[in-house]
């Protein structure tokens, strides 16, 4: 005979954990993957990273499903240039990007001749490497290795195509409470250079701060589940890696 007291604890214990598992994906940190190439070198397809919540504050994009419990943003921290963030698309509220932001509400951001302008000052990029390969897509590109400093300080990766298919744009103004925010894979990143798609980022949007990666695998040399391939397919190099 089922004793009914044991399926009720069982109930109670399993609920219990569940609330405990949504207070911390909402509140405190959130596991995401990375499916593209855009943030390369800096992420790779196959990381798997962890996100702070609180970083920024919450909007309703720090529950679950997004659910409109609340309006606009409460316990609001400013990002920093150059923070990794994880947002919505505006286009569609729903799908979560990661970047790299750039420009704060009124910077003034333009390509000139492949550089990039920030409030009128070109940042200080440093080419450390033409020999390297990364992915774009399914596909590995040539490219040129930069280091990029922004003017509080904060320096990371930066690759470009050796054409440099990105040179020249318009200017871009970031409205009040809107955010730029650029791939570190210049020229393999939809972000918000493309204003029908991307664009500014307003804070509402924005879902927390990539803080350091828990686990890495190369999809290309076999599935997860192929735990005879795990000794070549995990980046052990990459487990616990702190996000620049």
């Amino acid at each position: 005979m089922i004793n009914k007291k044991i399926i009720l604890d069982n109930i109670k214990t399993l609920f219990y954990a569940l609330i405990i598992a949504l207070i911390i994906r909402s509140l405190l940190l959130q596991p995401f993957y990375i499916p593209s190439s855009s943030m390369e070198p800096t992420l790779l397809v196959g990381d798997r990273l962890f996100v702070t919540k609180y970083s920024y504050g919450y909007s309703k994009h720090s529950l679950p499903f997004s659910l409109p419990i609340f309006k606009g943003r409460i316990i609001f921290s400013e990002p920093k240039r150059g923070d990794v963030v994880v947002f919505k698309t505006p286009a569609d509220n729903r799908t979560d990007y990661i970047k790299r932001l750039i420009g704060l509400p009124g910077d003034v951001i333009q390509f000139i001749d492949t550089n990039l302008y920030l409030n009128n000052n070109e940042l200080l990029r440093t080419k450390i490497s033409t020999e390297d390969k990364i992915y774009c897509g399914n596909k590995t590109i040539d490219v040129v290795t930069f280091e990029e400093k922004l003017p509080n300080g904060k320096i990371y990766k930066t690759v470009y195509l050796k054409n440099f298919s990105f040179q020249n744009s318009d200017k871009f103004i970031v409205p009040e409470n809107y955010y730029f925010f650029l791939g570190d894979n210049r020229d393999c990143s939809k972000d918000s250079r493309f204003l029908t798609s991307v664009g500014y980022v307003h804070k509402d949007n924005l879902v927390g701060k990539a803080q350091f990666i828990f686990f890495s695998s190369d999809r290309s040399i076999g599935s997860f589940f192929a735990f005879w391939k795990w000794n070549n397919s995990i980046r052990f190099e990459r487990v616990f890696k702190k996000i620049n």
